[in-house]
C-alpha cells in the first residue's frame, strides 16, 4: 500500500496520544513453598507429600475465591556430609512450590496467614495485577485515541485549519503496570501453633494502565 504523501492541498499532521488509568487490582497471586528435611529419603518424601496435600487442601477450601492453583518446581536433594570423602549423605531435603491466584481479596489475608502457619511452609506475595482482558486496558486505549484527536485538532486550529480525514492509527505500546515483587510480603517457614493467627490486613495496590497511539491526519489547507 502506497503511503499518501502530504501536499500543500492536503497537509498532514502526525501526533501521539496517551491514556493513563489508576485502577484497583483484579487479581492477587501468592507463592507457597512447603519443605521437608530428614535423614531418610522415604520419610522425607512422605512428609513432603503430606505437607503438600495439606497446603493444597487449605487453598482449595476457599472455593471460588481461588481462580487458579498450580504446582511448580519439585525438588528432593541429598545433603552431602560436611566432612569425609566419597559420596556420604547426611540427609535429604525436599521442596514443592505452589502458586495460587485469587480474586477475593477479603479471603486473601486469612488464607496467607493460615498458609504461613503451616509447618515448614513459606509464603511470598501478594503480587497484584489486572486480568489480561480487563476493561481498563480498553479504556486506556480509548483515552489515547481521544487524546490524539484532541492534539491534532489543536494543531490544526492553531494554523486556522480543520482536520479532514484520518490516514493512519497505530498502537505504539500498552503497559499493564504490574508492580515489582518488592511490594509483596514474605513469610519464612513457620511451625504450626495451637491457636490460629489473626488474618493479615492486606491493602490492594492500585495498578497503572497506560496506552499510546500514533495518529496521522490530513488537514484543510491553512491560510498562512
Amino acid at each position: 500500500m502506497t503511503q499518501q504523501q502530504p501536499t500543500p492541498e492536503a497537509p498532514q499532521v502526525t501526533v501521539r496520544g496517551e491514556g493513563r488509568l489508576d485502577v484497583e487490582p483484579e487479581l492477587a497471586r501468592i507463592s507457597v513453598a512447603v519443605r521437608a528435611r530428614g535423614t531418610d529419603r522415604a520419610a522425607v518424601l512422605a512428609t513432603l507429600t503430606s505437607r503438600n496435600a495439606d497446603a493444597i487442601a487449605l487453598v482449595t477450601s476457599y472455593g471460588e475465591a481461588v481462580t487458579a492453583l498450580e504446582t511448580g518446581a519439585l525438588s528432593v536433594t541429598p545433603e552431602p556430609a560436611r566432612h569425609g570423602r566419597g559420596e556420604r549423605v547426611r540427609g535429604y531435603q525436599g521442596w514443592v512450590h505452589l502458586t495460587a491466584e485469587l480474586t477475593d481479596f477479603t479471603a486473601l489475608g486469612e488464607l496467607t496467614t493460615r498458609l504461613a502457619d503451616l509447618e515448614w511452609t513459606r509464603v511470598d506475595g501478594p503480587w497484584w495485577s489486572l486480568r489480561p482482558d480487563s476493561p481498563a486496558h480498553a479504556e486506556a486505549r480509548r483515552q489515547a485515541v481521544k487524546e490524539a484527536v484532541r492534539r491534532a485538532r489543536e494543531y490544526a486550529e492553531a494554523l486556522g485549519s480543520t482536520l479532514v480525514a484520518l490516514l493512519e492509527l497505530s498502537d505504539t505500546g500498552l503497559g499493564p503496570g504490574m508492580p515489582a515483587p518488592a511490594g509483596g510480603m514474605r513469610m519464612a517457614f513457620a511451625a504450626e501453633t495451637a491457636d490460629a493467627p489473626a488474618p493479615l490486613d492486606l491493602e490492594p495496590q492500585r495498578q497503572t494502565v497506560t496506552a499510546e497511539v500514533a495518529a496521522r491526519f490530513t488537514m484543510a489547507p491553512p491560510a498562512l
